[in-house]
């Protein structure tokens, strides 16, 4: 988990004021990377003694604005959220547990992707969420086939 010392000069380097509510979450989100926002919210909570879930939300989508926090949204999933380390990395997501892992973007330049046909936009940024079975889980569905 980062120090809020760590936390507060990441807010001032974006001058964004630093708060309790923002030090806190983003410690959270430090020690529980692809978190959802309930996730967020209790240990923020557990943190401070008080914070409402609209809080966190607007905490949440401040500091993505100001491109400190990466949102993604896994399909049957909530959005999950995490500290934005600039290494435009992709994730893995076990289909039975729900388990999320970064992995290293795929070989080639940023955004990692070039679109067929990129139909005139300046594209900045790609996301790729490959799909799949865990070791874990994997191990557990052959014990019991």
């Amino acid at each position: 988990m980062i120090d809020p010392d760590v936390a507060a000069d990441l807010l001032r380097e974006r001058s964004m004021r630093v708060t309790a509510p923002r030090v806190a979450v983003l410690r959270e989100l430090s020690a529980h990377p692809h978190a959802d926002v309930d996730t967020i919210t209790r240990c923020t909570r557990e943190r401070l003694g008080s914070v409402s879930t609209q809080a966190v939300y607007d905490i949440l989508g401040a500091l993505a604005g100001i491109g400190l926090v990466r949102k993604f949204e896994p399909a049957g999933h909530p959005a999950r959220f995490e500290i934005e380390l600039g290494d435009n990395h992709h994730h893995l997501v076990c289909r039975s547990c729900g388990t999320m892992i970064d992995v290293e973007c795929a070989p080639g330049e940023a955004p990692c992707l070039d679109a067929a046909d990129d139909h005139g936009f300046a594209i900045d940024e790609a996301e790729v969420i490959y799909w799949g079975t865990c070791p874990a889980c994997a191990t557990e569905a052959a014990i019991r086939a």
